[in-house]
């Protein structure tokens, strides 16, 4: 009970940070908005408020920064929860969204769109639905390789995801060889990043980070068993098989689309759960909310960095989380081995 309740106020104490990181992301900016007006912009579109402010205001806080914070959070707590169950399925916490190929095949997919324009019929998401589509293809063909029978041993999967993704990232790299005047969208779509977002791209990562949650908060109590080997699972009565092809899905696709959205973006499925499971546990009943809100904050944070520090350049999103992601892990891993 005593777990729990804290649990439940860290949760709690989270979701205010987060209200207030992406209140803080939609006010500060290039052009300045004073908060009390951000919010009644805001708030006219659900409360009937009178409008002393300039259409250009409404544009940039409900066209620009508004849809660009929710997708900053969205895509850190897909990223963030994914990494979590994939730490606990692998049992090890160098384990991240990205371990299986799915960005190097999404990257792949991504820089085809770009450097040849096949799929731009599909308008602004030409781009978005390539790289999903071959981020899901990637997985697949792991899954295919690692499968022995009816069973799928974890350490074939995890050396076949990275045999994969050597392969994607040579198609990627002989790509940027031939893109000529597209090298810059290219590399900027593979340092990640959420400029020029609007609504729509909101709306497709949307359905995949609740259905994913969802689900992964439904097995927490599997995961929690799965920790401890899958012998001592089986033991418990779960489907051990079964459980890793949910997982497997279930993460190709929340990892997929949020990479789909924002590129690559580093060090975030990586460093949240490790953090989170040393400061709460491992108990998945809390580690997943908690992730999922912390990788928010983070990601949401990271994005106003990438805004204001070289203002009015942009930086990708991907070069802050690694700055701040490298060192910390690094620590980690230093921390660990003096445990040890």
């Amino acid at each position: 009970m005593h777990t729990r309740l804290n649990g439940r106020l860290v949760i709690a104490t989270l979701c205010l940070v987060l209200a207030a990181a992406m209140l803080l992301g939609v006010v500060v900016g290039e052009s300045r908005i004073s908060f009390t007006r951000a919010m009644a912009i805001i708030g006219s579109t659900f409360l009937p408020i009178p409008a002393d402010w300039s259409q250009s205001e409404e544009s940039i806080i409900l066209l620009i920064r508004l849809p660009r914070v929710i997708l900053a959070a969205l895509v850190g707590a897909a990223l963030a929860v994914c990494g979590a169950v994939l730490q606990s399925l692998f049992r090890n916490p160098m384990a991240d969204p990205f371990l299986l190929g799915i960005s190097n095949g999404a990257a792949l997919g991504a820089s085809i769109v770009l450097v040849t324009g096949v799929g731009y019929g599909a308008g602004i998401l030409g781009v978005p639905v390539a790289a999903f589509a071959f981020g899901l293809g990637t997985i697949y063909i792991v899954y295919e390789l690692a499968r022995v029978g009816n069973r799928v041993p974890v350490t074939t999967l995890l050396l076949c995801g990275i045999a994969v993704a050597a392969f994607m990232s040579a198609g990627t790299s002989f790509l940027l060889f031939l893109s000529g005047e597209n090298l810059h969208q290219i590399v900027f779509w593979l340092l990640g990043g959420i400029s020029g977002r609007g609504w729509d791209y909101v709306l497709l990562l949307l359905p995949f980070v609740i259905g994913g949650s969802v689900l992964f908060f439904s097995i927490s109590r599997s995961l929690n068993a799965l920790m401890f080997g899958e012998e001592s699972a089986q033991y418990l009565g779960i489907e051990v098989e079964s459980l890793k092809k949910i997982i497997l899905v279930a993460v190709s696709l929340v990892t997929g689309a949020a990479v789909s959205v924002s590129g690559i973006i580093g060090f975030v499925g990586l460093i949240t759960p490790h953090m989170v499971r040393l400061w709460i546990g491992p108990d998945h009943r809390i580690l997943i909310p908690v992730s999922l809100l912390f990788g928010a904050i983070l990601l949401v944070m990271a994005d106003l960095a990438s805004r204001v520090l070289l203002a009015p350049n942009e930086l990708p999103i991907g070069i802050i989380t690694a700055l701040c992601g490298a060192p910390f892990f690094a620590y980690l891993l230093r921390r660990r081995g003096r445990e040890a």
